[in-house]
């Protein structure tokens, strides 16, 4: 009941904003670019060991990373382009969190977690990067549970909580799984179009 209460508490303020911003005529891209701008203070809040900070101004993206997309819509400008921004901001984004930790890390001089942060920087670009490869060749490729909303929530969750170590483990396992099921996938599917030599 109370989480129902807070559920909609949150999406009537989200569509307020959304409704202001849309009115403003404030552009798709500039939202995603200004997500983008304060996902970099989040990593040097993650950099510095503040990681209370750093989950904090993750949320904080992520609500412009959620008003972009509505906005677009409601004010009749999506464009091809701004899905193509939107998925490249991502990329950066990811990366750039994941490189704030790994010289929080090597400033700790804590190696394997230096090591497991850039393990779990690969699997997020490659969960991106296996997709839109796949789907170069194969009609959709959506196979695998974790993308980029459950990276970041793991990454919110670890940081507000300080248990970012275990986190990061779980990431780097269901990251690369995902990655592993999408070649399985792509593979199984792509045979299917194969032509035999003649």
């Amino acid at each position: 009941m109370f989480s129902r209460l807070i559920g909609k508490f949150c999406k009537a303020l989200l569509d307020l904003i959304v409704a202001a911003v849309s009115f403003l005529r404030v552009n798709p891209n500039f939202l995603t670019f200004i997500g983008f701008i304060i996902t970099i203070f989040a990593s040097v809040c993650f950099a510095r060991g503040k990681f209370l900070e750093a989950g904090l101004t993750i949320i904080l993206a992520g609500i412009f990373d959620m008003l972009d997309g509505r906005v677009a819509r409601i004010t009749n400008s999506v464009t091809k382009f701004g899905a193509f921004f939107d998925s490249v901001l991502d990329r950066y984004s990811d990366i750039v969190m994941f490189l704030g930790l790994m010289i929080y890390y090597s400033k700790a001089q804590r190696l394997i977690y230096m090591i497991l942060s850039g393990v779990v920087m690969m699997g997020a670009v490659m969960t991106s990067y296996t997709r839109a490869r796949a789907e170069s060749l194969i009609p959709l490729c959506k196979v695998g549970f974790f993308e980029r909303p459950e990276r970041l929530v793991l990454l919110i969750i670890g940081a507000l909580s300080n248990r970012m170590a275990p986190v990061l483990w779980v990431m780097a396992l269901f990251s690369n799984l995902t990655v592993i099921h999408r070649i399985a996938h792509t593979w199984k599917e792509a045979s299917k179009f194969e032509q035999p030599a003649s």
